[in-house]
């Protein structure tokens, strides 16, 4: 069974401040009647589709900078990029934003639709490939300048060479505590396959996708960075992994990843699996358990098919 796809600090809407209610919905125009908590993604705070007076409906994610401030500059960033993406991309519009210093709060279209069944049934996983595949044409090249974006959430097998962290690593993934010189160098020949002018999602897993019966939305933007354009495309295939997809074919026909070295592949995945296994082990106590437990599978996930790909 894949783990909850769905962080365990979310907060309802009636829980924010009065002053955070009242201004969104002075930016909606209209008076929220009802609320109801979405599935999907780990950010805390609250994750809503609102529902006005007048029958309109929008998505709202909302959190403290007190409490939460390395989500609060995630939702700040994402208000930056959703607002320079070309209509093109797959993404619910953003209608407003507050940031009061603390409370940060993004408004978007609500998007009709479901996550993925997971595992990922075959035909929902083409469509989701095919929007990826469309998104990094419409986004090569980027219309965000590389500075702006953030940095891509690859690598960490360095930081796991500690006795403490290696002995967690083993816990999780024994095969790689067992191969982690091969692992750190595949990660340190990563920076040379990685490079690129296509803005990518950065964290496409199935999480951040809503299926409808026509359209295919990636949401969740904070995470997009400027990089070769193939990756999102590895980041699903991944994690498809994870359900027991055998990933090489969708890899050999996608036109984005048929005609790449198998080199480029290698250290992706490899640097992929690091940044995921680094934040399982390294996480600490605090750390949400959906989160780690989520990163944990989909690192384990990554190492499948590079072992397979290598041994």
């Amino acid at each position: 069974m894949p783990p909850p796809m769905t962080g365990s600090r979310r907060i309802d809407w009636a829980a924010l401040p009065p002053g955070v209610r009242a201004a969104v919905e002075d930016l909606l125009g209209g008076a929220v009647v009802d609320a109801v908590s979405l599935a999907g993604g780990f950010s805390e705070g609250v994750a809503a589709r609102l529902r006005l007076a007048d029958g309109r409906d929008a998505f709202l994610k909302a959190v403290s900078a007190r409490t939460a401030p390395a989500v609060a500059g995630f939702h700040r960033r994402e208000a930056v990029v959703t607002g320079l993406l070309p209509p093109a991309v797959p993404v619910p519009r953003l209608l407003g934003s507050h940031d009061d210093g603390n409370w940060v709060a993004l408004l978007f279209e609500h998007a009709d639709g479901a996550l993925p069944a997971q595992p990922w049934r075959p035909g929902d996983l083409e469509r989701v490939l095919a929007a990826a595949t469309a998104m990094a044409h419409a986004l090569t090249p980027s219309p965000i300048d590389a500075s702006a974006a953030a940095r891509p959430r690859l690598g960490g097998w360095p930081s796991l060479t500690g006795r403490d962290e290696l002995a967690a690593l083993a816990r999780l993934s024994p095969w790689a505590a067992g191969h982690l010189d091969e692992l750190i160098g595949l990660e340190a020949a990563s920076a040379a396959t990685l490079a690129g002018d296509t803005l990518l999602h950065g964290d496409l897993y199935p999480f951040n996708v809503l299926l409808s019966a026509g359209r295919v939305h990636v949401v969740d933007w904070p995470h997009a960075w400027v990089g070769a354009a193939h990756c999102d495309v590895l980041t699903l295939l991944a994690g498809a992994v994870l359900g027991g997809l055998d990933p090489r074919p969708y890899a050999e026909t996608n036109p984005l990843t048929r005609r790449l070295h198998p080199h480029e592949i290698d250290t992706f995945l490899a640097a992929h699996a690091g940044f995921l296994m680094r934040l399982a082990v390294t996480a600490g106590p605090a750390a949400d358990p959906h989160l780690t437990g989520m990163a944990a599978a989909l690192g384990r996930a990554s190492l499948r098919w590079l072992r397979r790909r290598t041994s």
